[in-house]
């Protein structure tokens, strides 16, 4: 659905005179534009109702009413992304203190019993499949890769929504897939992690409460919390990296005979290419 607001911006100049005071009444105000009668806009305008039917079609929109939809819908965005007023920009210790509190906002929400759970249907698992899509999701399919083939742990992760597919209908039976979103709304996760459950794995979701949740045999709960300030990336990409590290954390521990071994080689190997003291992360 076009976004309403580019729409205006793009055309305004085109637009009749008319047109214009409407439409600059409505881009000072979508909420106000979207709930008013037609009667009140035109009024506030000092205009016709015609012209805000004019207005509709320029705008490629069937009728008034279809304008007032899609303004509503570009209200629910929220104002701070549409609002010109200059922004002060944050200090490094309130993008700190972002992080901070989203953490401590997620502690305790992943219980003991979430982790052994999912732990142990991974150390199950022949194989385990990573799914996320999305900006964030994605980096961080890639992450849990990482955390888990060091652990002696079988695993591939994609972002691909065909390849994520495709991977779900080649899984055995008590495979493991683990599907990551910040949202908890991913739908192309979601349907590959049905295909998968179709062939017999088990899935283990990342997420906040939603449809994704709702599907997954295992829910490791997290919660996001969107900020007024939208100038910095979301905090919340930080629990995400939380609860892998926690499942990390976990997996190692309960496979530790195998997982030190190969923790021993990566390190042999990357003091041999580092030449450096043993205290440096482990290919972190």
């Amino acid at each position: 659905m076009m976004d309403i607001v580019s729409a205006i911006r793009d055309r305004f100049s085109h637009l009749r005179p008319s047109e214009q005071k409407v439409a600059s009444i409505i881009l000072a105000d979508l909420s106000y534009a979207a709930t008013v009668s037609t009667h009140e806009l035109a009024a506030k305008a000092n205009t016709s109702h015609a012209s805000i039917s004019r207005l509709a079609k320029a705008l490629d929109c069937k009728d008034v009413r279809e304008l007032k939809l899609r303004l509503a819908q570009s209200a629910a965005v929220g104002e701070r992304f549409t609002s010109n007023k200059n922004v002060v920009k944050k200090d490094i210790p309130a993008i700190y203190q972002g992080i901070n509190e989203i953490l401590a906002l997620n502690a305790g929400l992943i219980t003991d019993d979430d982790i052994h759970q999912a732990s142990q249907t991974i150390t199950d698992a022949g194989h385990t499949l990573i799914f996320g899509v999305g900006g964030g999701s994605s980096v961080m399919a890639q992450e849990c890769h990482n955390r888990l083939f060091r652990l002696a742990l079988s695993s591939n992760s994609y972002s691909d929504p065909m390849l994520m597919r495709m991977t779900a209908a080649t899984v055995d039976k008590n495979d493991a897939v683990i599907c990551l979103s910040l949202g908890g709304v991913s739908p192309d996760v979601q349907a590959s992690a049905n295909v998968a459950k179709e062939y017999g794995a088990n899935v283990i979701a990342i997420c906040p409460n939603g449809p994704l949740a709702d599907i997954a045999d295992i829910h490791l709960p997290i919660e996001t919390h969107e900020a007024d300030y939208i100038f910095k990336p979301s905090a919340s990409r930080y629990v995400m990296l939380a609860a892998i590290d926690i499942l990390a954390s976990e997996l190692a521990v309960k496979n530790q005979r195998k997982s030190r071994e190969k923790l021993r080689r990566l390190k042999v190997q990357l003091d041999q290419h580092r030449g450096s003291s043993q205290w440096l992360p482990l290919g972190d």
